[in-house]
């Protein structure tokens, strides 16, 4: 259930600073709750206590190219993330140890 819920981890500059403070990333399915995220989160990683799911919707953003034929204008893909607090008394979540 997990994989199906959470697609990846979401690592950028910011969410590293923010690995100290016991805060992940990661990008859920658009149709995921917070509840459903917690209960993944639980039984993907088990031992790490969350105590906190605060998700947001990132909107595609705008890109053109210009080709030979014209001017080309699109979006990226919308997606949705959540950011989990877990306790940092407890187990903390490697994302590296797989790589």
């Amino acid at each position: 259930m997990s994989n199906k819920i959470l697609l990846r981890p979401l690592v950028t500059e910011k969410l590293t600073y923010q690995m100290a403070e016991g805060k992940y990333a990661f990008v859920v399915k658009f149709d995921a709750n917070k509840g459903q995220i917690k209960r993944a989160i639980k039984e993907r990683y088990p031992g790490v206590r969350v105590l906190k799911v605060n998700t947001m919707i990132q909107r595609g953003k705008r890109r053109t190219q210009q080709t030979r034929q014209g001017i080309i204008q699109g979006r990226t893909s919308a997606y949705k993330k959540a950011i989990v607090t877990i306790d940092p008394e407890g187990e903390q979540i490697d994302f590296f140890e797989e790589v």
